[in-house]
């Protein structure tokens, strides 16, 4: 580390800033020049994607993203390209004089900062874990992903999201014996005032449908729940789907917010405010763009899911390697065995990595004009599968996969990618335990008839396809 580096005291603070006019780096602090910043590069970027984020790193800093020990980084993500008009700081500065730091970088920019969580120093074995956090940045209508084990015994996170006195749980019967009293706990802990209601939903994608929705509503309608009232969605994908459809539909939109249980509903379907139900011609065909008050995932949750729900939920992850994250596939091809083994520290890496980039794709588009269509890759043919064999029949992920395969090998066939990649995409998905052909029941008559009322009709086809 060069002398005149400050050296950093081990406390952290994490503060979000926000600014309106192009940045110099001068001005972040007269101890910290340009010249230590030896590393400028695009992050989440592949040879696939456009770059949509720069990071900065110190020149002995070996550790990515927020949470940095005990060096200093400063991670930008934009709104548009570099020197654009608006960006997010993300900084984590470690040492007795952090506030004047902090000062200083407020003072680059015009508009307040606001406050992420602050994260005491060291924990003892007494402390509760202290969450990662995920900021999905959506102006007024942002939120956090909470990301980390043992969260649902911290009552507060929830808590702080729950406006009104009235709480409706939306789960199903597979997770309820589980989870649902230590929800409910969390949710009145401390707070007597707040009634929760629940309903208990039949399990699986076969149910994702108006009349299962109906059970929603009428129990809401049922409890008397007002405008002030918040959903809670407990479960995995169709769970949260289905909740959050309700949400936007009850009285015109009332409050909710995500626990998500599976794999595939903490990387990816709790994020980014897609609800919906399936219609018989279609997956996902009726539904809303609705965003949460906050997403918290409880990694303990995974220990209860079985096998071939944990391998589905992967899927998910390699999408976010193949379409933006050179170095995050990269890693998933070292440490699959180690997901797949449940190992805690590879699965929260996974995870928040997984909302990182999905994050930063629905900041830029929320509803899917452009951008955000490159996170549907394998899910155009994945979604025929699904609906073609039968709702419930392969789980989404392993459609997903099996999607996958197809738009690489299309992507080959058109001279938009080489062998190599080809290869290295059947291999990792074999290590997750995942198909990679579509079932042999799925005729080209299926795939053309199903695809032609797909959610994703109306997209290019380069969406469904590596570039």
């Amino acid at each position: 580390m060069p002398e005149d580096l400050p050296h950093f005291a081990p406390k952290l603070t994490n503060q979000t800033c926000n600014f309106s006019h192009k940045i110099h780096l001068s001005y972040l602090s007269p101890q910290l020049s340009p010249s230590h910043l030896t590393r400028l590069r695009p992050m989440a970027s592949s040879s696939f994607c456009p770059k949509h984020a720069l990071t900065l790193y110190s020149s002995t800093n070996h550790r990515r993203n927020k949470v940095i020990s005990p060096e200093f980084s400063l991670r930008f993500q934009a709104s548009g390209s570099f020197g654009s008009s608006r960006y997010v700081a993300s900084i984590v500065s470690i040492n007795e004089n952090s506030n004047n730091l902090k000062h200083r970088l407020m003072a680059s920019g015009s508009s307040a900062a606001a406050p992420v969580m602050d994260q005491s120093p060291a924990q003892t074995t007494s402390s509760p874990a202290v969450p990662t956090i995920v900021e999905v940045d959506l102006g007024n209508r942002s939120y956090p992903i909470y990301i980390g084990s043992g969260l649902l015994d911290q009552p507060q996170l929830l808590q702080r999201h729950v406006h009104g006195k009235q709480v409706l749980v939306v789960t199903n019967t597979t997770v309820a014996p589980l989870y649902l009293d230590k929800t409910i706990q969390a949710l009145t802990d401390g707070n007597p005032n707040v009634k929760v209601e629940s309903v208990i939903l039949p399990d699986g994608e076969q149910f994702k449908d108006m009349d299962t929705l109906m059970k929603v509503f009428d129990k809401a309608i049922e409890s008397r729940l007002d405008r002030r009232c918040t959903f809670v969605a407990l479960g995995g994908g169709v769970i949260g789907d289905m909740c959050g459809y309700a949400a936007a539909a009850y009285l015109r939109g009332v409050n909710f917010i995500q626990i998500p249980t599976t794999v595939m509903a903490q990387v990816d379907s709790s994020v980014g405010g897609k609800t919906g139900i399936n219609h018989r011609l279609g997956k996902n065909l009726i539904g809303a763009f609705y965003q949460p008050q906050c997403v918290l995932i409880d990694t303990d949750t995974l220990n209860t899911l079985p096998d071939r729900e944990l391998a589905s939920g992967l899927a998910e992850v390699i999408k976010y390697g193949l379409i933006r994250d050179a170095e995050f596939f990269e890693w998933q091809e070292k440490n699959m065995q180690a997901l797949l083994a449940r190992d805690p520290s590879a699965f929260t890496y996974a995870i928040k990595r997984s909302c990182e980039n999905k994050a930063e794709v629905v900041s830029l588009d929320e509803k899917e004009s452009g951008l955000r269509a490159t996170l549907n890759l394998g899910h155009t043919f994945g979604h025929a599968i699904e609906t073609g064999v039968g709702y419930g029949e392969w789980f989404h992920g392993e459609a997903v996969a099996a999607g996958t395969v197809m738009a690489v090998d299309m992507s080959y066939r058109l001279g938009w990618i080489d062998d190599s990649l080809v290869k290295r995409v059947h291999k990792i998905l074999l290590q997750a335990n995942l198909p990679t052909a579509p079932p042999e029941t799925m005729t080209v008559d299926m795939f053309k008839s199903v695809m032609a009322v797909s959610e994703n009709e109306d997209e290019d086809l380069s969406h469904i396809k590596l570039k």
